[in-house]
């Protein structure tokens, strides 16, 4: 017997002999009780980090033990196309590598690129994850790109669509300026950041006096510049010094625009100067104001984050308006966003009306994969109608047949489901699932599967110019769909009928609203039971497994020569608690 073990040359070999075996498919015998995990698909944007193999690990034991009970098991692996992150890095890699952008490719050769690397990478993913002793059925393997999972996409789109669950709006989304794309709210940080108040005078108009006998308002600010697209003032309707001006008009500095002033509890009394200035295309809260009093809505911003030559000015419906000019001051056209702020406080003064400076702590987005402050901004999307879904999600936590462990996530679950917000599923990218709808030259939209599906169903001859959506979907979409999409649907497989639903879900708190939530919504909303009865993706629990460091998991890269893998030892499934937090050192988990 040697003296030293060398892990490699025992679990390599016995691993390869397990799978070319088929000891980790399903036994296929129907008449055993089936037993299925779907494993959260990891990204497909480099290596598993430890986090997934800690993950991992407990459903390859649940796995295992269920196999050796004699049930028909099936551990469905795959990995998820994750659009933005993954186009970050291609186009990262042909900046580094050719100093060319995705532009200078055009979008299908930039795409074939991704798929180029997609994989190389993937093929990492997978290597690392049999170094880990996943008994995996790798001939089931999926990716949420391939055709398969793709047509599942735009037959759950279509259906959508039809059911009026989705559609195309004007409305205010998370901007990131450096990607060019709208994100989710959960793709926004929050940093707390030392910044300044601009208390600044607006002017009244026709001769309107305040109760102090002033004839201006004080409105403070973090955003000066974005009141080259205020179109209002508002002041709270039980403000005894304000009360009076309510209905009458203030001559916006710089732009000699007259905007209205409108009472409206969104003013607080006790807050700043009582006067706030009313942007509705470029802050969530003013938006909100500003459709309460039909304020218009002038957009001021390009997609880069610059000041536009000429402003779009839109009615409380989306409409291009003539309410108000779209001209811009020629000084402040083509600044950069923070460019323009410092120009236009120097304007400001210059005028006499910048009242006073404070410094003020406030709290600024961020996009989490750009890295760049975010921007209110005023575009075209795509919504999924999210309330009418998310119904009988919550009740089927209330009722016990979706169980969450530990207990207490389901409070995290029920905050956000009984207070959605419609899901903007569009994305500026080009890699993902583009949008199944197409335009005619009179923007007339037409939604189907395919081109030619859609000029069969709307009579649309071969001389009638079609061009497709250039926009992506969520890719949260697609992965959404993952427990039913994996199996065949819109099929009826023997798969589906077989594993459909899953037995447990291993997932992290941390996705609960990024997946879990949407993914319930999703299969309850399309998958039925045989009485019609909306089936829930996973029989009864859904485990939490909390990441193994307080730090982001995805510091810490598994690499298989270092630790042992899990199926020969463990080594990543420490005594704990479902949900408990806790430190792992390196010194802990090395072989």
């Amino acid at each position: 017997m040697e003296k030293t073990y060398n892990p490699r040359d025992i679990e390599q070999p016995l691993y390869e002999h397990w799978e070319q075996q088929g000891y980790f498919k399903p036994n296929g015998d129907e008449s055993k009780e089936s037993f299925c995990i779907m494993i959260p698909p990891p990204n497909v944007t480099g290596s598993l980090h430890m986090g997934h193999a800690f993950q991992q690990t407990i459903m390859d034991t649940m796995i295992r033990y269920q196999r050796m009970q004699g049930k028909n098991t099936l551990w469905q692996a795959g990995t998820d196309h994750a659009g933005i992150a993954t186009q970050m890095v291609v186009e990262r890699k042909i900046a580094a590598e050719e100093g060319k952008t995705r532009h200078d490719y055009g979008r299908e050769a930039f795409i074939d690129k991704i798929w180029q690397w997609k994989a190389e990478s993937g093929g990492t993913i997978t290597r690392q994850m049999r170094r880990l002793g996943n008994s995996v059925d790798w001939e089931r393997e999926r990716f949420t790109m391939d055709e398969g999972l793709s047509n599942a996409v735009k037959e759950v789109f279509v259906r959508l669509y039809k059911e009026d669950l989705i559609y195309r709006g004007k409305r205010l989304v998370n901007w990131d300026p450096k990607l060019r794309t709208a994100i989710s709210d959960l793709e926004v940080e929050n940093r707390e950041s030392k910044g300044s108040m601009w208390h600044i005078r607006y002017p009244l108009a026709d001769g309107a006096k305040t109760a102090d006998g002033k004839d201006y308002l004080v409105v403070a600010t973090t955003r000066p510049e974005t009141l080259l697209g205020d179109t209002g003032v508002a002041v709270n309707p039980e403000d005894p010094r304000y009360k009076d001006l309510i209905g009458k008009f203030v001559v916006l500095p710089l732009v000699n625009r007259r905007i209205p002033i409108v009472g409206d509890e969104h003013a607080d009394m006790e807050k700043g100067t009582g006067c706030v200035k009313i942007t509705p295309a470029h802050d969530f809260n003013d938006y909100e104001v500003g459709r309460r009093h039909a304020l218009p809505m002038i957009n001021i911003l390009t997609f880069d984050g610059d000041i536009r030559e000429s402003a779009e000015v839109y009615d409380t419906k989306g409409e291009e308006s003539d309410v108000y000019s779209s001209d811009i001051p020629a000084e402040f056209q083509k600044l950069e966003r923070f460019a323009a702020r410092k120009a236009v406080v120097a304007a400001v003064d210059a005028l006499g009306l910048l009242e006073e400076i404070k410094p003020h702590v406030l709290t600024v987005p961020y996009g989490d994969r750009g890295g760049v402050v975010i921007e209110p901004m005023l575009t075209d999307q795509w919504y999924v109608r999210a309330d009418v879904l998310a119904k009988p999600a919550v009740e089927a936590v209330e009722n016990g047949s979706i169980q969450f462990v530990p207990k207490q996530y389901e409070n995290m679950y029920f905050s956000w489901m009984r207070d959605i917000q419609d899901w903007c599923i569009s994305r500026q990218l080009w890699w993902g699932h583009r949008i199944p709808a197409w335009y005619d030259n009179e923007g007339n939209v037409y939604v189907g599967r395919t081109e030619d599906e859609v000029r069969q169903e709307n009579n649309l001859s071969a001389d009638v110019a079609l061009r497709q959506d250039e926009d992506v979907l969520d890719t949260w979409f697609s992965s959404a769909l993952w427990t039913f999409s994996t199996l065949g649907w819109p099929e009826n497989t023997d798969a589906l009928r077989q594993f459909h639903p899953t037995s447990v879900m291993v997932s992290g708190f941390d996705i609960i609203f990024f997946w879990i939530a949407r993914m319930i919504m999703m299969t309850m909303h399309f998958i039925k039971d045989e009485d019609g009865k909306p089936q829930v993706p996973f029989h009864n629990r859904l485990h939490d497994r909390s990441d193994p460091r307080r730090r982001r998991p995805e510091d810490v890269q598994v690499q298989g020569q270092r630790y042992r893998p899990a199926g020969h030892g463990g080594r990543y499934l420490p005594g704990r608690s479902a949900g408990e937090t806790y430190r792992q050192h390196d010194a802990a988990a090395a072989g």
